[in-house]
C-alpha cells in the first residue's frame, strides 16, 4: 500500500507561482504512474499530469499545458506539481495520486490552492 501525503499549497494571487509536493511512503512499484489532478467547488475531478515512476515519462493535460510541469524525485519517493502563471479558475483542492493494477488506487488528503484575482 502507498501512502501518499500533498503540501505546498495556500493562498496566492493571480500570476503567482507555486509548487506542490506529494511525499509517497511504501513500494512504488516500477510499472506505477504518480499523478495529479484537481477538484473544484461543483465540479468533477480533473487530471492534471502524470509520469511514469522509473522511465519519468509525463504526459501534461492540455487545460494546463506550458503552465503547470510535474516531476519528481525518485530518492526522496517524491512527485512535484510546478504551476505558473496562476489563475482564479485554478482554485481547488489539489490531490496526487498513484496507479498500479490497472488503477489510480492510493490518493492524498488533498491540499488547497487558492488564487485571488
Amino acid at each position: 500500500q502507498v501512502s501518499l501525503v500533498e503540501s505546498g499549497g495556500g493562498l496566492v494571487q493571480a500570476g503567482d507561482s507555486l509548487r506542490l509536493s506529494c511525499a509517497a511512503s511504501g513500494q512504488i512499484f516500477s510499472g506505477g504512474l504518480m499523478g495529479w489532478f484537481r477538484q473544484a467547488p461543483g465540479k468533477e475531478r480533473e487530471s492534471l499530469a502524470r509520469m511514469t515512476w522509473v522511465g519519468g515519462v509525463s504526459v501534461v493535460e492540455n487545460a494546463v499545458k506550458g503552465r503547470f510541469t510535474i516531476s519528481r524525485d525518485r530518492a526522496k519517493k517524491e512527485v512535484y506539481l510546478q504551476m505558473n502563471s496562476l489563475k482564479p479558475d485554478d482554485t481547488a483542492v489539489y490531490y496526487c495520486a498513484y496507479f498500479a493494477d490497472g488503477a489510480w488506487n492510493s490518493w492524498g488528503q488533498g491540499t488547497q490552492v487558492t488564487v485571488s484575482s
